[in-house]
């Protein structure tokens, strides 16, 4: 029995590494798609910035994957946009130049869509069929592309919804593709670092539950702060109030419950929904320091660098909010913003898996 116990010590140790290997690859993998659906939430930012998303007025999964490559194939795309209400409402004098500095945004977003499909399916089928991706990892990945084809769905949904008499994309669907998109992040980030083993060695001190619930409770704070500000740019609340610490100078401005029912005033009011976004704000800016402060008493390495991180970018995507809202929503900054709201959820992802 020794001598055999012996003798396959080398190949368990051989089959090991193999694994590690693997798991290594397919968290690389993970990791270049979550870049790629980061770059696709910031070109989204944009396109809405711009007040692109509405210049293509068909969806083609397949076809539309080519871009308009003569003149006559521009004007007939653009004598498509011409009948839609956006254009006679807000565009009406607008030239074909003009039309092609909007279309560009939304075929690129959409263009990254299709990229972020191939580049998630292509390896996926590879890795499974070359027996690199564990059994009980198969679902999860089938879910997270689940989910990417309900976004794409979601997201011609969400041009749909601007395409009639009121050229305005729904809040609700814009929050919900919003949404959407960080929780694909989210589910590709956290697969890649459970394989990627990024846990508390077994002799380093566990940190206490409540902590772990405090970090927790902190995530999921920022990711219903996306989905409000989700709702401040689906009906445009940031160009309402752009003065700080005050709105107008008034600590709690009138009007925010001027609608009735009450409830649809946390949805379409514009006073109550940029209020909503700034208390969250103020909220993450209190708890955010008094985490830190509490994870750095005790001997947990990992949480203090979790911590670090999530406290220096809530600070920058805070300055940005602040830049962006006092300067009336400029592309740049507003854009940087969408962008600084992903890396504090990532930091967040990160300090949860790391207390585990």
């Amino acid at each position: 029995m020794t001598r055999m116990h012996f003798a396959d010590a080398p190949s368990l140790r051989a089959a090991l590494a193999g694994a590690r290997k693997n798991d290594r690859a397919v968290a690389a993998w993970l990791l270049v798609c979550c870049a790629l659906v980061f770059a696709m939430v910031v070109v989204g930012g944009v396109t809405r910035l711009t007040h692109s998303g509405l210049s293509m007025v068909e969806w083609q999964p397949v076809t539309g994957a080519l871009p308009p490559l003569d003149q006559e194939q521009w004007h007939e795309i653009f004598l498509k946009y011409q009948g839609t209400p956006e254009y006679r409402h807000v565009n009406k004098n607008m030239s074909l130049a003009e039309f092609k500095g909007i279309f560009w945004w939304e075929y690129v977003h959409r263009l990254l869509g299709r990229l972020i499909g191939v580049a998630f399916l292509l390896p996926f089928l590879w890795f499974a069929l070359r027996g690199r991706i564990a059994r009980t990892l198969v679902p999860k990945l089938l879910g997270i592309f689940a989910l990417g084809a309900l976004q794409g769905a979601l997201g011609w949904y969400l041009v749909k919804s601007g395409l009639v008499d009121d050229p305005r994309v729904s809040q609700y669907r814009l929050t919900a593709h919003l949404g959407i998109a960080f929780l694909i992040y989210a589910a590709m980030l956290w697969v890649a670092l459970d394989l990627l083993h990024l846990r508390a060695p077994a002799g380093e001190s566990a940190a206490p539950r409540g902590l772990r619930r405090f970090a927790i409770a902190i995530a999921l704070l920022i990711f219903v702060m996306t989905l409000s500000g989700g709702l401040v740019a689906g009906t445009r609340a940031g160009l309402a109030y752009n003065t700080f610490p005050l709105m107008d100078g008034y600590l709690v401005p009138p009007g925010m419950l001027a609608t009735d029912p009450w409830y649809l005033n946390f949805f379409t009011n514009l006073t109550t929904i940029q209020f909503d976004h700034r208390l969250i704000a103020w909220l993450l800016a209190l708890l955010a320091p008094w985490f830190w402060l509490r994870a750095r008493r005790g001997p947990f390495p990992r949480a203090k660098l979790g911590a670090d991180l999530l406290l220096g970018a809530l600070a920058l995507q805070v300055a940005l909010g602040i830049s962006t809202l006092v300067f009336a929503v400029p592309v740049a900054l507003a854009a940087a913003h969408q962008a600084g709201a992903l890396i504090v959820f990532g930091a967040a992802l990160f300090l949860v898996h790391s207390m585990r």
